[in-house]
């Protein structure tokens, strides 16, 4: 007898429908699985197996064939155990096939018929929206896939619960959750920015960078507090909204990062990755394609500390998701294309010792090491960064003075009035929600300069030698200075300020 049932596998960042077709006919015992599956799925059949007959159901002694339709999409993971239990009930006539109607299932099984959580359920839930289908899944998925308002999600925790469940013996009630319960501000607690002693301009770079979405570098010695100022910036960054936090959660739950606790991530992203990472692992790649370290720091900040400690190739891989906001990753079977619209912030030091350009130390580097140090990072990446920002060691009075500098909140209220006037500026202009996300129509129509900010402005391409995309992140920089100050023009002060954001263009990489 022939039973089918439908379920979901993950490709990128999207599901896609898999009908689990079980075939039970006479012939000597044994399993076939076909349709592409890797090594998890065909092991499926001896966790199959022992989960049966461990919830008193009856193993076939029969020749048992399944088929993961469509066959020529790869089929991975643990998620395909229970269908096809269920499957296979349905073949040998231990349950009614009628069953299964607008039903999708997934989830792994325990040796004992346990259902153990699996990764893809968000992305899963959100194919099924508005097509009146219902989704059974493992416990620790309901709270995730239940965010997605108009698919009946069944939490099930056992095998025998869920036949119990599809025989209408036993009820199960559909988990609801309010999504926007989970969209919560930040705690009072944790890392502020009134800890960081000193580095008021370094706080003003960032206040900037964060109000606009602008890319950012650090460069100074080692202490002066580089890592430190960067792992505040989320505390500084607006709340996400809804469509942000599905939007950012859709990679973790395909990583199987998520938990029933917080099935959604709600707080921007602060991905800080090792010098040792590959390409694959940071714009994402593989075999079978899966989001990297920029598609997981989506809406948030991913922080690269000791840049030129990062391989060459690794680096050159930031420049396309750089420009665009979003990464396409392409094998032979195909091309996966993943989010990856995030902040960048990089640090270095100014030296391979550290000290060059410190007046209280001996910088014992050559002028060629040096320069080898800092060709590790090259032009075309560094034009795509907005910011370039020296931070020198902090002195000694502002080390051990008792005053405390301004506070997270403080600095996130101004940068959230700025983000308001942004989304004002950018409505009817779809995928723009920030100042750096403009395209060059957008700089024509909203960054005129004239009079006395034209002048400084030609003045400085000639001086810096700046290249047309280092002019247009001018622009969008000052816009967001402009911005902070409530201005509707940009004045030549907030160009000022904008230009000496580009001064390492000069000094350091020429």
């Amino acid at each position: 007898m022939l039973a089918k049932i439908m379920t979901s596998t993950v490709v990128g960042l999207s599901a896609v429908p898999v009908t689990v077709e079980v075939d039970v006919t006479d012939g000597l015992p044994g399993v076939t699985i076909v349709g592409l599956p890797d090594t998890t799925v065909r092991e499926s059949k001896d966790r199959i197996k022992s989960a049966l007959k461990n919830t008193q159901f009856a193993w076939p002694l029969t020749r048992i064939t399944v088929n993961l339709a469509p066959a020529d999409v790869k089929k991975e993971g643990s998620a395909f155990d229970f269908p096809i239990a269920l499957g296979l009930l349905a073949a040998s006539k231990q349950l009614a096939p009628e069953t299964f109607t607008d039903t999708f299932v997934l989830g792994e099984l325990a040796l004992d018929g346990t259902l153990r959580p699996v990764s893809g359920a968000l992305p899963v839930a959100l194919s099924l929206k508005g097509k009146g289908k219902r989704l059974l899944l493992p416990c620790a998925n309901a709270p995730e896939a239940a965010v997605v308002e108009g698919v009946p999600v069944y939490p099930i925790q056992h095998l025998h619960q869920a036949i119990a469940f599809l025989k209408g013996e036993e009820e199960v009630a559909p988990l609801r959750v309010n999504p926007q319960d989970w969209i919560k501000p930040l705690p009072p607690e944790g890392l502020d920015f009134s800890e960081v002693k000193g580095q008021q301009v370094a706080k003003r770079a960032i206040e900037v960078a964060v109000a606009g979405g602008h890319n950012l570098i650090l460069l100074g010695p080692p202490g002066a507090g580089k890592t430190m100022l960067a792992q505040r910036i989320p505390t500084i960054m607006p709340e996400m909204s809804l469509e942000e936090a599905l939007e950012t959660s859709l990679a973790y739950s395909v990583m199987g990062l998520t938990s029933p606790q917080q099935p959604l991530i709600t707080t921007r992203p602060f991905r800080s990755p090792h010098p040792t990472i590959s390409d694959a692992g940071l714009v994402g790649g593989g075999t079978i394609p899966r989001p990297g370290e920029i598609s997981l720091a989506h809406h948030g900040v991913l922080f690269l500390d000791e840049l030129p400690e990062f391989s060459r190739g690794v680096l050159e891989s930031l420049r396309q998701p750089l420009e665009d906001g979003l990464v396409t990753v392409s094998r032979v079977q195909g091309s996966v294309t993943f989010p990856a619209q995030f902040m960048l912030v990089a640090s270095m030091n100014p030296c391979p010792c550290g000290v060059a350009g410190d007046p209280t130390k001996t910088c014992v580097c050559t002028p060629s090491q040096i320069q080898r140090y800092r060709a590790k990072i090259s032009s075309p990446l560094l034009d795509r960064i907005d910011l370039h920002l020296e931070v020198p060691a902090v002195s000694l009075p502002e080390l051990t003075g008792d005053g405390q500098g301004e506070s997270s909140a403080a600095i996130r209220g101004r940068v959230a009035q700025a983000r308001q006037r942004q989304r004002r500026r950018f409505q009817g202009e779809p995928g723009i929600f920030c100042n750096a996300q403009m395209r060059h129509r957008h700089l024509k129509h909203f960054c005129r300069i004239e009079g006395q900010g034209r002048d400084l402005l030609k003045g400085a391409i000639l001086r810096l030698g700046l290249s047309a995309r280092a002019y247009d992140k001018i622009l969008k920089v000052s816009r967001t200075i402009a911005d902070l100050a409530g201005s509707e023009e940009i004045q030549p002060e907030h160009l000022a300020e904008a230009i000496q954001y580009r001064a390492l263009d000069r000094t350091t990489w020429v």
